[in-house]
């Protein structure tokens, strides 16, 4: 639901009276659409879905009252959006450039930090192994890190303006490329949004399928996390023993669709096609993978040297996690949950069992680990649960004609990594803007605050804990 508010200062005032009485604070965005004045529009995660509420700038100004010294998670968003457009929100804390690099005089290495033997570290952009493009600017007296700031601009592609112009169908393999480790989860937020704007409702089946695919894509993800992990603290079986495992889910996922990233399976109206496998033989190589990564997990809890890496490692609070609204396993590692699979559940969730999961409160490294090791095992529960019902649809055709030709809906997914959202406008029956966010985004500059009593050798747990992509944050 889009709400239009009179000006900034009534935006504000709406989005933070609503954040303060429980809904969530989502996103903000800014769009110049046919060339006028830029429009704001915020995002609120309330218990019916997603509603936006914007605001056109009067022509001409070059500037708004930030939100950001009401509402410290809009921090990066009203970066970016001076960034894309120049429009100045005054009153920002920190408004350096975050998408896109600034002019070579600030290239320069800043400091925010003073005192003796204080020096900063640029980590990055290019790193050994396969690591993505960031440049990590750590200021340090040699052991402790007082303050991280983080340069993402490197992989910055510009994948929000490259949707304007295509049809939905064209669109969907654009949204599966914003973020290549959350395919299925970006392609599900935008598919969510054309159907919501077609009115059209996919078939069980390939609502089932979807969550089949959802759910592979988690428990992959999550065992790159351990793969990380284990890497960091020198544990060679235990790294080699979850890469195997990550490559089996991947080598099923592509068995069952052909892509190793279950790309090209979700489309607009449904599924491109049914799985190559049948639900039984889903089942089985479903169920050998659970219990091989069951034991080696539990085998790797049990690693006391291990564990005395993340315990107490890089901690968010309870308090700043609820305040930021943290999305994904980092939200529910200190204490704060919204998994969109329980509050705004879709496609075929709302027909299966999410088994509970214990709350956490200790925010640390090995919090967050805990909660994907849960979230595996909720997922090799969701996906037994959707290849047994699948048996029972035979008749179901895999997609139903999906062809909106004008209007604006907001569609949501709970991606590995916490929920991802899309804003999609269509004129004429194609893409006239797309604002996608992922989760990654979201979080990933709650990174500068967890630093707090760790150390340089921390710093690989840290990051790898967190499991977020850089292509994800630099759209």
């Amino acid at each position: 639901m889009t709400m239009t508010q009179p000006g900034v200062t009534a935006l504000w005032d709406e989005l933070c009276s609503r954040v303060k009485t429980g809904d969530r604070f989502a996103g903000l965005s800014g769009t110049m659409p046919d060339g006028g004045p830029l429009v704001l529009s915020a995002y609120l995660a309330t218990a019916r879905g997603i509603d936006t509420l914007e605001t056109p700038l009067p022509p001409g100004v070059s500037g708004y009252p930030a939100l950001t010294p009401r509402l410290g998670a809009a921090f990066w968003y009203e970066r970016v959006i001076h960034d894309r457009f120049g429009v100045v929100p005054d009153g920002h804390p920190r408004l350096a450039p975050l998408i896109r690099p600034g002019p070579p005089e600030e290239h320069a290495l800043p400091r925010h930090v003073t005192g003796y033997g204080i020096f900063t570290i640029p980590h990055g952009p290019v790193r050994s192994g396969v690591m993505e493009a960031i440049e990590y600017l750590v200021e340090t007296p040699g052991e402790a890190i007082p303050h991280l700031n983080m340069r993402v601009f490197y992989k910055h592609r510009g994948v929000a303006d490259r949707f304007a112009g295509m049809t939905p169908d064209d669109a969907v393999l654009l949204a599966e490329r914003a973020e290549g480790i959350a395919s299925v989860g970006h392609a599900l937020a935008f598919c969510h949004a054309v159907e919501q704007i077609a009115g059209c409702q996919p078939p069980p089946a390939a609502g089932l399928v979807r969550v089949l695919h959802a759910e592979l894509e988690r428990i992959a993800n999550h065992l790159d996390v351990a793969v990380r992990l284990a890497d960091a603290a020198g544990l060679a079986v235990a790294t080699a023993r979850f890469a195997l495992h990550k490559e089996r889910v991947q080598r099923l996922v592509s068995t069952l669709c052909g892509s190793r990233f279950g790309r090209g399976v979700v489309v607009p109206g449904g599924v491109a096609a049914l799985p190559l496998l049948p639900p039984a033989q889903i089942l089985a190589e479903a169920g050998k993978l659970r219990t091989a990564i069951t034991a080696d997990a539990g085998a790797l809890m049990g690693t006391s040297s291990f564990l005395d890496r993340l315990r107490g490692t890089g901690p968010l609070t309870p308090a700043r996690a609820r305040q930021h609204g943290a999305l994904g396993p980092i939200g529910k590692a200190s204490g704060y949950a919204d998994d969109a699979r329980l509050a705004r559940p879709y496609d075929g969730y709302p027909s299966l069992t999410l088994p509970s999961a214990p709350a956490h409160a200790a925010g640390d490294a090995l919090a967050r680990l805990r909660v994907r090791w849960e979230e595996v095992d909720q997922a090799f529960g969701l996906i037994r649960q959707a290849a047994e019902q699948l048996p029972e649809r035979p008749g179901d055709p895999a997609r139903l004609p999906c062809e909106p030709v004008r209007g604006r809906a907001a569609g949501w997914a709970e991606a590995p990594q916490g929920e991802v959202l899309y804003d999609v406008e269509l004129v004429d029956g194609r893409i006239a803007r797309c604002q996608p966010r992922s989760a990654s985004f979201h979080n990933l500059v709650l990174m500068h605050e967890v630093f707090t009593g760790d150390i340089l050798t921390d710093f690989p747990f840290i990051e790898a804990s967190f499991g977020l992509s850089v292509a994800g944050v630099a759209l």
